[in-house]
């Protein structure tokens, strides 16, 4: 995820979007009201400079040029944190520019920040939100669920957070249409059976399950189903915490498949850095 732009080089140009509407619509610069956002991810755009890539509740993922941002000086140095709410304000631009500028930002409250194995987590939901939320699409649902589940990492509980894992991965699914209905056989549209095994597969959603694959009893799809359409985070997050490991199983076979690259950088972090404290437990 670094950039390799070096010391002086010129941001991204911002010029129409080959999609966007008449010119005269693309040319009107419009105010910007200051937007919750989360910092997902940053890189040196020159000596003094960052480019941002902002998570926000109004407009989605957006990239954002923090000027100045790396001098000793700047305010904005203890505020362009990852996993930190804040209040960020952009100069003047149009609807469908490629980067903006950021004018202002103000820390927002937040939860501590995640340490240790809890750290890796809160990356991962980064790096699962910048590769697969397409830019300036708005989620506000999934705003507030990334919100939710920091405070939740930041705890340590290995169980609570595994469960708050597995509900935001489920509402980010649904947000981007990637999620199939949980409460129903996707080839057939029958309801699942409330006794019997299901597993979720990238190619076929819901499906009666087979071998020795990761799979549910129907009725806690529907209970996560019901979770989804009908209850708050916190429900969500009881509910899976009640079909771990089979639901992390399916859960990751999905994200995967639509991810279509190698493992998360941050999940193959975890690996090796398991392997190692293997290799140096003591043999027994």
């Amino acid at each position: 995820m670094s950039g390799s732009d070096g010391p002086g080089a010129e941001p991204p140009q911002a010029g129409p979007h080959p999609l966007a509407g008449p010119a005269s619509a693309r040319g009107r610069g419009v105010p910007s009201r200051p937007l919750q956002a989360y910092v997902l991810h940053q890189y040196d755009w020159s000596e003094s400079s960052l480019i941002l890539d902002l998570f926000t509740r109004e407009r989605g993922r957006l990239a954002v040029a923090a000027k100045g941002a790396k001098r000793s000086n700047s305010q904005l140095r203890g505020v362009l944190l990852p996993f930190q709410r804040m209040q960020a304000s952009l100069a003047r631009s149009s609807d469908d520019a490629e980067v903006h500028t950021l004018r202002a930002a103000e820390w927002a409250g937040g939860a501590p920040m995640p340490t240790g194995g809890a750290l890796f987590s809160g990356f991962y939901l980064n790096e699962l939100l910048l590769r697969l939320l397409a830019r300036q699409d708005p989620h506000a649902a999934l705003f507030d669920a990334y919100a939710q589940v920091l405070p939740v990492l930041a705890v340590a509980d290995e169980a609570q957070s595994q469960a708050a894992l597995r509900a935001f991965e489920l509402i980010l699914l649904r947000e981007i249409g990637l999620l199939p209905d949980l409460s129903s056989v996707t080839l057939t549209l029958q309801a699942v059976r409330a006794d019997a095994p299901y597993a979720l597969r990238p190619d076929a959603g819901i499906a009666p399950a087979a071998g020795d694959e990761p799979a549910l009893p129907g009725f806690r799809w529907v209970s996560l189903q019901a979770a989804l359409d009908h209850g708050g985070v916190d429900a969500l997050r009881a509910e899976c915490a009640m079909s771990l490991p089979a639901l992390r199983g399916g859960l990751r076979t999905l994200l995967q498949y639509h991810l279509g690259s190698p493992m998360l950088r941050t999940r193959q972090v975890m690996a090796d850095v398991r392997k190692l404290m293997d290799s140096k437990a003591p043999h027994r």
